[in-house]
């Protein structure tokens, strides 16, 4: 076998889950993280069909149920926190928008962490700046000045990652023609972080729209907090634009946009000035030709972002970790190896790109005329009778893809 020693960038979610399947596949795998430590940050994800089935194989289900958010439902409100619609949890059969098994990204990602951690290579607060693929193998170097050799190179980064630009070309990266990855943001802007949270929150998640296309959420956590989002519809040169202003300017802006809102939106500006977690960012899905590159591949948002929207990241992610892992121990060849990752994965990764008809705009009305329809057709999706014709707008195809079974 030619990949017994895997270098994987990003020790996020896909990153760890990689680690554990090549552990118990028998291959070595390190795993190099900006960041100086697991990250704390992030809004909550959702675990579905196969990104569950895949944490059942890895024996960490009743664990993540022990740290799941138990949200109950999401509620639409209006300006004076009436609501105007309702989704329990259980909605379409748990597969809603609030899935029935909610947890926070941090807690996913340190779990993944502390289970791997025993036989798994971290190298935290670095990061890749150059790879070279020579003599069968990928000599890497890093940005504390050490070289190594490993015999694959997985980027797991996320959906801006720089290992994957470093290998298949990205913004002033050289690269084959065509290989780049294609990033295509959808027309909104969504602010995250976290804030304290009140007794008045509750054990549901709150949506709020206003006016001009904006959107102000607030979800409980199981930390005593609360998880807040801003979201604003914006035209796709305007949010690269947003993207790229330093943390208090983005600040800036977000207070222009939201300062008459109303609802709770006060309190929202007001925490977010001092939100140790505070991120901004364009929602975009990641799109290439092709997933891998000689001996470096993609992996997980930073191969198939399909965007917080899909509500199949987390789950796309697992599954993708679980099959590649599989099918580099089952074959000789890392470029079969490879090959077989991607034909398997593409068909359920499009299929999770394929967000519904007029998403974002049709859950971010511009008017109050378009606020109140959605709230009229939300309130019709918690009818039974209703509910089943609107699947394809509530329900991620989650439950679409059927795990392969590789032997240990």
């Amino acid at each position: 076998m030619t990949h017994r020693n895997v270098l994987i960038a990003g020790a996020g979610i896909a990153g760890p889950a990689l680690a554990y399947w090549l552990h118990r596949h028998g291959l070595a795998a390190t795993v190099v993280e900006r960041a100086p430590a697991v990250r704390e940050g992030g809004q909550t994800v959702d675990l579905r069909g196969a990104g569950r089935a895949v944490a059942r194989k890895m024996g960490l289900e009743r664990t993540l149920h022990a740290h799941a958010t138990r949200e109950e439902g999401i509620r639409f409100v209006d300006r004076a926190d009436h609501g105007k619609a309702a989704l329990p949890s259980g909605a379409f059969g748990g597969r809603g928008p609030v899935a029935e098994l909610e947890i926070l990204r941090a807690d996913l990602s340190r779990l993944l962490y502390e289970e791997t951690r025993p036989y798994t290579e971290y190298l935290f607060a670095d990061e890749i700046t150059e790879l070279s693929q020579r003599d069968e193998r990928v000599r890497v170097t890093f940005r504390g000045g050490a070289e190594r050799v490993f015999d694959l190179v997985v980027a797991a980064d996320g959906a801006h990652s720089r290992t994957r630009d470093l290998a298949f070309g990205g913004p002033g990266r050289p690269g084959r023609p065509g290989d780049a990855a294609d990033t295509r943001p959808v027309g909104l802007t969504t602010a995250y972080f976290t804030i304290p949270g009140e007794p008045a929150d509750g054990r549901w998640a709150r949506w709020y729209n206003a006016p001009g296309g904006r959107v102000v959420t607030l979800r409980p956590d199981n930390r005593g907090t609360a998880r807040a989002s801003l979201s604003f519809l914006s035209p796709p040169h305007a949010d690269e634009q947003h993207e790229k202003l330093v943390p208090e300017a983005q600040k800036q802006l977000l207070h222009r946009v939201f300062r008459d809102a109303g609802w709770e939106t006060a309190r929202v500006l007001a925490a977010m000035d001092t939100a140790p977690d505070f991120c901004l960012d364009r929602v975009s899905q990641v799109r290439m030709p092709r997933w891998s590159h000689g001996r470096v591949a993609v992996l997980g948002d930073a191969g198939y972002c399909p965007s917080p929207l899909s509500g199949m990241g987390t789950s796309l992610a697992l599954t993708g970790a679980y099959v590649l892992a599989g099918e580099l121990a089952h074959h000789a060849r890392h470029e079969r190896a490879f090959t077989r990752y991607e034909e398997i994965l593409r068909p359920y990764a499009e299929r999770a790109q394929d967000l519904p008809p007029g998403v974002p705009r049709v859950a971010v009305p511009r008017t109050r005329a378009g606020i109140r329809t959605l709230h009229l057709v939300l309130r019709a999706a918690a009818r039974p009778r209703v509910a089943g014709r609107l699947n394809r707008f509530f329900v991620p195809p989650a439950d679409t893809f059927a795990l392969p079974s590789y032997s240990l």
